[in-house]
């Protein structure tokens, strides 16, 4: 009788795992035909909202669809009963970067106190946002703060870049830079760093600075205060 059970049930799940399949293929065929910028989706899944299904393009762009893939949306989807945010939490999960795996020898490192907190920012260094950012990380105890230089913003932020990541003392450059306006002497060095940092972050969409990775691999791009860097320093934890 037992067995019985179990192979109704199995059944059951083939078929369900079977039309899930199906609808999916529908839903792909569909867009690929109609939006050629949606001929190479990377997953097509369920939400809580019934008939509502979450199209996910370019690593981490979010988009909702009907079951035919007839209709298409864009934004956020709210759990009013829980008062979540559930395109924002999808995101954030999507934008999360292993910790472990950044390319620290890509960045040079400040060290506040004992050092056994981490973090990692992206920062250019024309940036104004970033120095009020560094103004606020000086208050910050206890930490190892790595820096990735990505000069995006103009031409100036890449002789600037060049002349933090060239200097004998990197991370005394930098700060004379963005704490004291103590512009870093001319120098020069192998800045193939820099390069990688900017393929890093297209890779990884970091479109702005200073963006903030923490351990737990979680970002916050803009300049936030130091009581909320320690929050964060706090809550997040390695995986």
């Amino acid at each position: 009788m037992k067995l019985v059970k179990l192979i109704a049930v199995l059944g059951m799940l083939a078929c369900s795992l079977s039309s899930a399949f199906a609808q999916e293929a529908v839903i792909r065929k569909n867009l690929a035909e109609r939006l050629p910028s949606f001929s190479k989706i990377n997953e097509v899944s369920k939400t809580p909202m019934n008939g509502l299904y979450e199209i996910r393009v370019n690593d981490n762009d979010i988009f909702y669809t009907d079951a035919k893939g007839n209709f298409l949306l864009q934004g956020n989807l709210i759990d009013t009963r829980a008062k979540r945010n559930l395109t924002e939490e999808r995101v954030e999960k999507l934008n999360a970067i292993d910790f472990n795996a950044l390319p620290f020898k890509d960045a040079f490192t400040v060290v506040h106190g004992n050092g056994k907190r981490k973090l990692a920012v992206f920062e250019d260094p024309n940036c104004t946002y970033c120095k009020r950012f560094e103004h606020d990380l000086e208050k910050v105890n206890d930490v190892t703060i790595h820096t990735f230089l990505i000069p995006i913003l103009s031409p100036d932020s890449v002789d600037k870049a060049k002349n933090i990541w060239c200097a004998k003392d990197q991370g005394k450059a930098w700060l004379d830079w963005m704490i004291r306006d103590q512009t870093a002497a001319k120098a020069s060095c192998d800045t193939a760093a820099l390069e990688r940092n900017l393929d890093f972050s297209k890779k990884h969409k970091i479109s702005g600075t200073p963006t903030v990775f923490f351990v737990d691999g979680s970002r916050v791009p803009g300049a936030i205060s130091a009581q909320q860097v320690e929050k964060l320093l706090t809550s997040a934890k390695a995986p």
